[in-house]
């Protein structure tokens, strides 16, 4: 499925070969990808350092942060730049805002890849689930706010692309007040999402969370996920008219670290398809929807 044949209403297939109809972009284009020292997050710098897109790699470990950027810079990029970010880090998040308004400016581009996940494949431990919750949506959602005034605001249109998960869908989800509440997309605020998540919380503290309807593979993970997708939906209805979209992509089972190396396609080719879409002109790219690598199967989704 091309870029020109978007099928309604909320989920897109991407193909990842198709050609992107024009360029609007140059070396003043500015994009920031997070939690980009290694895997799909690398590899989107890459792609878009290749297209001539100037951007700032971030990774929580300066070291390995370091090495990324001048690996990429030995490979011809000159056009990235690196700065330490840990984004489940307030002040991280703070000292980085400062830094990039002071270096840059402007932002154009906005890729929320950073995200942990501690259990393998067939695991379902929550007892990290703090530490998901705080990185996989409160990160994405305090480094976005903490940007929000240094979009630029232009013809093209800045972007946000929050890296997801089918398993954040809302057919994982078993609650039934949950998913009313998040279906009713018009009156859905970041408040109401909030409340699910120390909901989530507080049902992993007593020890009920297996019992509430929460998604049953990688639970905390699923429910970041969820957060992140309905946040990502709130952003895009607040932002319709200012010229900044918000899309949710999933990369799909792709091999990287989080999955031990297994899945279906590599990083790179997961990049590809993201780096495309983030590069779609304006009157290609929609706002609110949840993007997936293209394949024979449709998804549907409310965010």
């Amino acid at each position: 499925m091309s870029y020109h044949q978007l099928p309604p209403p909320d989920t897109i297939l991407l193909a990842p070969s198709h050609p992107i109809s024009s360029r609007w972009w140059s070396k003043e284009t500015v994009a920031i990808v997070t939690g980009a020292n290694k895997g799909i997050g690398f590899a989107l710098v890459r792609r878009l350092a290749e297209e001539g897109v100037t951007v700032v790699l971030t990774a929580r470990d300066t070291g390995r942060g370091v090495e990324a950027a001048e690996s990429l810079r030995r490979e011809g990029l000159q056009n990235v730049h690196f700065f330490q970010l840990d984004v489940a880090n307030p002040n991280s998040i703070n000292t980085f805002a400062a830094w990039f308004q002071e270096a840059f400016g402007v932002v154009d581009i906005l890729i929320n890849n950073a995200a942990v996940s501690f259990n393998e494949i067939h695991e379902n431990s929550v007892a990290e689930a703090e530490t998901v919750i705080r990185t996989n949506f409160y990160g994405p959602k305090m480094l976005t706010e903490a940007l929000l005034p240094l979009f630029r605001r232009s013809s093209t249109g800045a972007r946000i692309l929050n890296i997801s998960s089918r398993l954040g869908l809302l057919n994982k989800l078993k609650n039934p007040k949950l998913k009313e509440m998040l279906l009713d997309e018009e009156n859905l605020s970041e408040e109401q999402i909030e409340g699910m998540v120390n909901l989530f919380l507080e049902n992993v503290k007593n020890g009920t969370w297996k019992s509430q309807g929460w998604p049953h593979v990688w639970t905390d993970y699923a429910v970041s996920k969820l957060a992140l997708n309905a946040y990502s939906r709130v952003l895009a209805r607040r932002f319709k008219t200012h010229g900044l979209t918000v899309n949710c992509f999933c990369p799909g089972f792709t091999q990287t670290s989080m999955t031990g190396g297994k899945g279906n396609h590599t990083a790179d080719a997961a990049a590809t398809v993201g780096a495309r879409l983030v590069l779609l002109p304006a009157e290609e790219l929609s706002t609110g929807k949840f993007y997936v690598v293209g394949s024979s199967n449709a998804f549907y989704s409310k965010l």
